[in-house]
C-alpha cells in the first residue's frame, strides 16, 4: 500500500483497502453460505406444524416432506408426533377433537408457539365453545375472516371454454344422510314437494349412494337441492361445490344470502329459494325451463373448473403459506362470541 508523505493512507488507498475488504467479507458468504446470520438461519428452518390429533379418523402418514410433495409448499414440515411439542411452531386443534372427555391441551405453551382452532362445521353444529376463552392464537374456518380461510371448494380458471352438460333423465334430486324436521332444509322441502317430485337418495331415504355412484347419480338431474343443513355466513359446503357444480347440475340453493353466494360463484350459476314470493313458484320456474335459459346456468364452464378440498393435508400445509401474515401473539378473547358473530 503506498502512504502518503505524512504517515497516513491516501484517499486512492484507502478507496482499494474498502474494495478489498468488502469482496473478501462477500467471499465469506459464497464460500460457506451456512454462516449467514441467526436470523436468516432460523428463517431458513422448516415450520413444524404440529397437529396434535388429526381432523379424520384415518390418519396420512406425514413423516415425509408432504407439502412440497403434494402441494409445492416449501419449507413446511407437518408432524403428529406430539413429543416434538417443545419445537412446534404451530400447534392444531380441530374442534372434533376437543369435546368433553376426550383429548386434553398440552399443560403448557411455548413462548412464541402459536395454536389453531380447527373446525369446518356451523355454529349450529359446534358445541362447547364458552370453555375456549384466551387460548388460540388463530382460527381455521370456512369462514372468510377466518386467520386461514379453508373453503370446501372454490373455482378456478381454465382455458378450455367449453361446456358440458351431462345428459338429463329427471327434474330434481336431493342427496340427504342426517334428516331433522326441525331443520329449515326439511321444510322446505316438505313444501316444496307438493309442487314437484324430488328424487330423494342417501342415508335418511334408505337409498345410500356409494363414492362412485354419487355424482353419475347426480348428474341424471337437471336440478340439485344444495339445502345447507344450517344458515350461517359463509357456510357453503360440498353440496354446492361436489353435488351440484362438478356434477354438472345446477343448484337450488338454501343457505346464506344470494350476495354471500356471489362472492363464490357467478350469480348466474344457481337459483337461491329466496328469490321467488313462494316455493310454489320456485317449482313452476324449474318445471318450465326451456332449454336455452337452462343451458346459461353452466356458462361459468367456459371460465372456471371447480377444485374441491378434501385433503386435511392441503388444509394444514396452508398455514405454512399464510404464517408469514399472519398476527403473532395475539389471542381470541372469546371464541365463542366470534364464531356466532
Amino acid at each position: 500500500l503506498r502512504w502518503s508523505p505524512w504517515g497516513r493512507p491516501g484517499v486512492k488507498t484507502l478507496v482499494t483497502a474498502g474494495v478489498f475488504v468488502t469482496i473478501l467479507w462477500n467471499l465469506r458468504f459464497f464460500l460457506n453460505p451456512s454462516k449467514g446470520s441467526g436470523k436468516d438461519s432460523k428463517h431458513r428452518a422448516p415450520l413444524v406444524i404440529l397437529v396434535w390429533e388429526w381432523p379424520s379418523k384415518q390418519v396420512p402418514n406425514v413423516s415425509r416432506d408432504v407439502c412440497h410433495e403434494l402441494y409445492n409448499i416449501t419449507g413446511c414440515q407437518l408432524t403428529t408426533e406430539r413429543q416434538l411439542l417443545h419445537r412446534a411452531d404451530v400447534v392444531v386443534f380441530p374442534h372434533s377433537r376437543l369435546q368433553p372427555g376426550r383429548d386434553k391441551l398440552p399443560k403448557e405453551r411455548l413462548l412464541g408457539q402459536n395454536w389453531v382452532w380447527v373446525s369446518l362445521e356451523s355454529p349450529s353444529n359446534t358445541r362447547a365453545l364458552a370453555a375456549w376463552k384466551q387460548t388460540f392464537n388463530w382460527v381455521m374456518t370456512y369462514r372468510q375472516d377466518s386467520d386461514i380461510f379453508i373453503p370446501y371448494g372454490k373455482l378456478v380458471p381454465n382455458r378450455s371454454a367449453t361446456v358440458n352438460i351431462p345428459t338429463k333423465t329427471n327434474l330434481v334430486s336431493w342427496v340427504i344422510s342426517n334428516y331433522h324436521r326441525t331443520q329449515k332444509r326439511a321444510e322446505v322441502y316438505k313444501n316444496l314437494s307438493r309442487y314437484l317430485h324430488v328424487n330423494i337418495y342417501g342415508k335418511a331415504n334408505n337409498k345410500p349412494l356409494c363414492k362412485d355412484c354419487l355424482l353419475p347419480t347426480i348428474s341424471k338431474s337437471k336440478f340439485y337441492l344444495a339445502f345447507e343443513n344450517s344458515i350461517h355466513r359463509d357456510y357453503i359446503t360440498e353440496k354446492l361445490w361436489r353435488n351440484s357444480l362438478l356434477a354438472g347440475t345446477v343448484p337450488v340453493v338454501l343457505g346464506p344470502p344470494r350476495a354471500n353466494y356471489e362472492q363464490f360463484v357467478p350469480a348466474d350459476s344457481f337459483i337461491h329459494v329466496n328469490d321467488f314470493g313462494s316455493l310454489e313458484e320456485l317449482a313452476t320456474f324449474l318445471k318450465t325451463m326451456n332449454s336455452s335459459r337452462y343451458q346459461q346456468y353452466f356458462a361459468w364452464q367456459r371460465r372456471f373448473s371447480v377444485k374441491l378440498y378434501t385433503d386435511w393435508r392441503e388444509r394444514i400445509c396452508a398455514i405454512c403459506t399464510a404464517y408469514p401474515h399472519l398476527p403473532h401473539g395475539h389471542l381470541y378473547p372469546d371464541l365463542q362470541s366470534w364464531f356466532n358473530s
